[in-house]
């Protein structure tokens, strides 16, 4: 009886190489093919409010980008976007789901106009002071759906999102309280209830190129990024993480505490989000004031940037600019005539698209399995 010759190293490798190719090939026609459907949706239904599609188009790419000094201001509101994205993927990697970086990120933006409106010291002081405070602020409102979690059973997606309606009520009660953080200044302009704004010196310093400005907050959040994604990849916590979060009885098997690296996770979580809320603040954000509205939905569309990545944190920093791309986007609307709630129609139109090659991969992965399954049965 004879035997087949094995295969040589050198085929099996052009084989792998070239089904790797194959797939890359595969998934980048789904994102074109779905990308290009969101767009043209979009057009139609711009097309049915009376307006031009490419007018708005191009008043989309003015508000974000081509205009002058535009895209320093979509990279700034890109920051703390992915910021909030990169404490989702800490989560999700753990088999957690924070969806609460609404209030946390105001619990970071309140703990930063506390120390900087509160406190005395050296600007630089102050600024490093209150983005910590920020990050251990937002851990902390994190930490209390922890302890739900793991004292009481209560699922983190259910607590976390309670408590962002909690922090909307404290920060309401802290700029609306004298010796809280309302501010005091019978001068000001305006009479609407905020804080104090920063002082010049606890603010973040602005990077000018070309005729664009945007804060620092953007080499934070970036230099972050590069910092999870290795800690995520190269290091044991990292793996511990990712252990956890695929199977919870295999990780305690080999010692990783379920309780303790939960918990970390999750104030890990909140801590980045804290950070965006305390970086919006001292890089501009309601001219340095804080404010009952002033986290305007960077936590939600944070959350979304991660999803759309699928939990990479390097594929969150497009997603982020994106997002950001959209929001600056839509204030150049109002010259075309279309109310800006349709960007808002854009966005989850693209959410959508680009939904769908990860879950056309997942069915493929799933056939495949169930296909390699059957023939081993079969035999």
């Amino acid at each position: 009886m004879t035997h087949a010759p094995p295969p040589k190293l050198e085929n099996v490798m052009v084989d792998s190489s070239n089904r790797r190719w194959s797939q890359l090939r595969d998934v980048t026609i789904l994102y074109v093919l779905s990308i290009g459907a969101a767009l043209t949706i979009s057009g139609f239904l711009v097309a049915m409010t009376g307006n031009s599609a490419p007018k708005v188009l191009k008043a989309l790419l003015d508000g974000a980008f081509l205009a002058p000094g535009r895209w320093g201001t979509t990279l700034s509101i890109a920051a703390p976007m992915l910021l909030v994205a990169l404490g989702m993927v800490v989560g999700v990697k753990a088999g957690l789901f924070n969806i609460g970086q609404e209030g946390q990120l105001l619990m970071g933006a309140l703990a930063m106009a506390f120390v900087g409106t509160k406190l005395q010291g050296a600007g630089l002081v102050l600024l490093i002071g209150g983005l910590t405070l920020g990050a251990l602020a937002g851990g902390a409102y994190a930490g209390v759906a922890a302890v739900m979690r793991y004292r009481r059973g209560v699922p983190e997606v259910i607590s976390t999102l309670l408590l962002v309606f909690i922090a909307f009520q404290i920060v309401g009660f802290a700029i609306t309280t004298d010796w809280f953080l309302r501010d005091l200044d019978p001068n000001r302009p305006s009479k609407a209830v905020t804080s104090a704004p920063l002082p010049e010196g606890v603010r973040l310093p602005i990077i000018r190129i070309f005729g664009n400005e945007f804060h620092s907050g953007l080499v934070i959040a970036l230099i972050l990024a590069v910092i999870v994604a290795y800690v995520l990849a190269r290091t044991v916590w990292g793996f511990k993480l990712r252990l956890l979060g695929q199977n919870v009885n295999v990780a305690q098997m080999i010692g990783v505490g379920a309780k303790k690296a939960g918990s970390l996770a999750l104030f890990a979580s909140g801590a980045f989000a804290g950070l965006a809320g305390a970086v919006m603040l001292a890089g501009g954000a309601s001219s340095y004031r804080l404010t009952t509205g002033f986290s305007t939905n960077i936590g939600w569309q944070g959350l979304l940037v991660a999803l759309l990545a699928r939990s990479n944190p390097l594929a969150a920093i497009p997603m982020a600019v994106l997002f950001a791309a959209l929001r600056t986007g839509a204030g150049f609307l109002a010259a075309t005539g279309v109310d800006r709630k349709i960007v808002d129609v854009v966005q989850a139109l693209l959410v959508l698209a680009l939904l769908i090659p990860p879950a056309v991969q997942e069915i493929r992965m799933r056939r495949r399995a169930r296909a390699a399954a059957s023939g081993e049965t079969s035999e």
